[in-house]
C-alpha cells in the first residue's frame, strides 16, 4: 500500500509549521486506529503496531510526547524528522503515511516492516553482507544528495523488509538527522559509542562523511561478528575511535577478501574529507562485485 497522496499543512499548538508534503490529522489516534502490541522502544519514542479500523491496513505508530519535561521531544525535532521522511522518499527508507498531532503527543504512522532488525541477523558470506551495505549506501546517497546526514547508522536502525539470505532493507529513525547547510557548522555529542565517528567524539563539525564512518563500522561487524572499536567501557571505546585504532584480526578476517578490507579501510579514516562518499562507495570493487541493485531490491516499498 503506497503512502497517501493528499497534502495538508497546518500549525501545531507549539507554533511551528508542519511540512506541506505531510498529511496531518489533529485528533486522537484511537478515533480511527486500534493500537496493538509494542514493537519497538527508544529513549524518546515507543513504536506500536496499529490497524486502521476502516480498511484493516497495518502500520507502525511511532508515538512521541512533545517536550514538557526533560523526557519529551522538542516539537521542532519531531517536525524535522517527519518533514524529512515526507520529502525524501526512497525504496530503502521507511515510508511515512501521515502524522497525528494531538497537541501533547505526535504519532508518525509509518510503514510496518516485519522482518526484524539487522541487529538480529548476520550474513553468512560477503555477497550477503554487500547486499545489505549496498542498500544502505543507496539510501544514504539519496539523503546526501539533499545534504541530509542520517547521523545514527547502526544495525538497530536497519530493518529487514524481506527474508534472508538476501534481504531487502529499510533505513529507519531520522530523529538525529540533520540538513547540513553549506557555510554553517553542526556539532553534536550523540550516538551509539561504537558507531560514532572521531568528529563526534572530538566535538568537531559533522559532515555527510560522518555517516560513511558508521558504514565502515557496520561492514566490519557484518563480515566478522566483531566490533572494531568496542572497548571495556564507553571511555575506552571513545578513545579507540578518536585514535582510529583498529585492526583486521586474522581470527575474524582470515577468509575475508582484500577488496572487503580495502572498502572498510576507505571509510574508517580519521579525516572525514578523505573518506569515500556514498556514491563513490557504490563503485568500489567490493560493492560492484557482489551488489546488484535490481528492480526487485527497489520494489519493496
Amino acid at each position: 500500500m503506497m503512502p497517501t497522496s493528499s497534502r495538508q499543512s497546518g500549525t501545531c499548538s507549539d507554533g511551528f509549521e508542519w511540512d506541506t508534503l505531510m498529511e496531518v490529522v489533529h485528533e486522537p489516534i484511537e478515533k480511527n486506529y486500534t493500537l496493538l502490541e509494542e514493537i519497538g522502544k527508544g529513549q524518546f519514542a515507543v513504536v506500536r503496531k496499529c490497524v486502521e479500523q476502516k480498511t484493516g491496513a497495518e502500520y507502525a505508530a511511532k508515538i512521541m510526547r512533545k517536550r514538557r519535561v526533560a523526557r519529551g521531544v522538542a516539537a521542532a525535532d519531531i517536525a524535522r524528522e517527519a518533514g524529512l521522511l515526507a520529502q525524501l522518499r526512497h525504496p530503502n527508507i521507511v515510508s511515512l503515511y501521515r502524522v497525528i498531532d494531538t497537541g501533547t503527543t505526535v504519532v508518525l504512522l509509518l510503514e510496518l516492516i516485519t522482518g526484524g532488525e539487522l541487529f538480529h541477523w548476520m550474513p553468512s558470506n560477503e555477497a550477503e553482507a554487500a547486499h545489505v551495505v549496498g542498500q544502505v549506501l543507496k539510501a544514504l546517497s539519496h539523503l546526501h544528495s539533499h545534504q541530509v546526514a542520517h547521523l545514527d547508522i547502526k544495525p538497530e536502525n536497519i530493518l529487514l523488509s524481506s527474508s534472508p539470505p538476501m534481504p531487502n532493507i529499510k533505513l529507519i529513525d531520522l530523529g538525529l538527522s540533520h540538513r547540513l547547510i553549506p557555510g554553517s557548522e553542526h556539532r553534536a555529542l550523540f550516538g551509539t559509542p561504537e558507531f560514532v565517528a572521531p568528529e563526534i567524539v572530538n566535538y568537531e563539525p559533522l559532515s555527510l562523511g560522518t555517516d560513511l564512518w558508521a558504514v565502515g563500522v557496520l561492514t566490519y561487524i557484518l563480515l566478522s561478528g566483531a566490533s572494531p572499536f568496542l572497548g571495556e567501557d564507553k571511555q575506552e571505546t571513545y578513545a579507540n575511535v578518536a585514535a582510529c585504532q583498529y585492526q583486521f584480526d586474522d581470527k575474524y578476517f582470515s577468509n575475508v577478501s582484500e577488496f572487503a578490507k580495502d572498502f572498510i579501510s576507505s571509510l574508517l579514516v580519521k579525516d572525514p574529507k578523505k573518506r569515500g562518499t556514498a556514491e563513490s562507495c557504490l563503485t568500489h570493487p567490493w560493492i560492484v562485485t557482489f551488489f546488484q541493485y535490481t528492480s526487485c531490491t527497489a520494489s519493496s516499498q
